[in-house]
């Protein structure tokens, strides 16, 4: 008889070829086959899915597929598969949180996924000048989303792109370059980033032009990582069109526990990558669906790309689907209560430490 690791390999390698060769249409077949994957080879998701009582061979459905709590991403080894791990993303929480970790098996297929994603909504990177105003991502060197825009830096080409603290006079000095060429200019915040730079009295006028022209596409990231007040979108995106003399604001939804982005041209609507969809669930339900377009639900997400861990992820967001049901929209967070999945792993004896339990 075959082993695991005979079994194993073939699957993951041809899910992969899968995953960057999909359309759209693909979707939920590839989704219930990686359920399977998943269920074969992650002895975390395989035990909180026996725990829910699901009856696997009923799963044939994209709708009728368990949602592992994202929560569990700190405190257990999500992996499916023994490929080795050569390094992992990890949150930045707040001070005295336990981070979430992700393990990076394939740093390469992140790489190409999350590049096809962007082109697919915003053309090639060769057509950009990037930059990064990440502060607090630069303090980590395990952020997915540094990890990401270096990439995409790199992909671009371009010598006047780069990472920014504070350093807003060398940043509008470059951008001022950046605007002499032909390429566009990307600059991507994280959102108290951007608001640090309008705070510091910076006159917005020099790129004026570029902003009339659609040569100018400025990207929150979203949150204010303890640094700020928390604000709604709604209100970040107004202050920061009225104060940087802005049309329209893009933003970018991504985690630590995902693979795959999503991107928002304006008014905070996202439209996922090929590998991602949202699904939604009821506030105080978390096996209980909404379907119902401008609803509000809890976001759950399949990333297909997360091979390697779990693609099948519960997250603390909320949000509303449109009447297309792919595109949505973030609305907030759940309060501090802990999610009912999650809860049931405590009931069974799971608690909160860092040790693998036995399945």
């Amino acid at each position: 008889m075959p082993n695991e690791l005979d079994i194993w390999e073939p699957w993951r390698l041809e899910l992969k070829k899968k995953v960057q060769s999909m359309q759209s249409d693909d979707f939920d077949s590839i989704a219930l086959e990686l359920f399977r994957y998943t269920m074969a080879f992650n002895p975390i998701y395989q035990r909180y899915v026996n725990l829910l009582g699901v009856d696997v061979d009923a799963v044939k459905t994209r709708d009728s597929i368990p949602f592992l709590p994202i929560e569990l991403f700190k405190t257990k080894r999500i992996q499916s598969g023994q490929a080795p791990i050569l390094f992992d993303f990890e949150s930045s929480g707040t001070t005295g949180q336990i981070p979430s970790k992700h393990p990076v098996c394939d740093p390469d297929f992140y790489k190409k996924q999350s590049k096809r994603i962007f082109e697919q909504q915003y053309g090639p990177l060769t057509d950009y000048h990037i930059f990064a105003l990440l502060p607090s991502y630069l303090e980590r060197s395990t952020s997915s989303l540094v990890y990401m825009m270096d990439h995409f830096i790199q992909e671009s080409g371009s010598t006047l792109a780069g990472f920014y603290l504070n350093q807003y006079d060398v940043l509008v000095a470059q951008i001022k370059q950046a605007l002499k060429t032909e390429r566009k200019v990307w600059v991507m915040g994280v959102t108290f980033g951007l608001l640090d730079w309008v705070d510091s009295g910076q006159d917005f006028s020099f790129w004026q032009e570029a902003v009339s022209d659609g040569r100018l596409m400025v990207m929150e990231t979203g949150g204010m990582k303890g640094r700020r007040e928390e604000w709604i979108r709604e209100r970040v995106h107004e202050f920061l069109k009225s104060s940087m003399g802005l049309r329209q604001i893009a933003s970018e939804y991504g985690m630590t526990e995902l693979f795959s982005q999503a991107y928002a041209d304006t008014d905070g609507v996202f439209t996922p990558g090929v590998s991602m969809r949202v699904q939604l669930r009821e506030v105080t339900d978390p096996f209980a669906k909404v379907t119902q377009a401008g609803r509000v639900g809890g976001i759950q997400i399949i990333d297909l790309a997360n091979i390697d861990s779990c693609p099948f992820i519960e997250t603390k967001d909320l949000g509303s689907l449109e009447e297309d049901g792919i595109r949505f929209k973030v609305l907030g967070r759940f309060d501090n209560s802990e999610i009912r999945g999650c809860n049931l792993m405590v009931d069974q004896g799971w608690g909160t430490s860092q040790a693998e339990p036995s399945v």
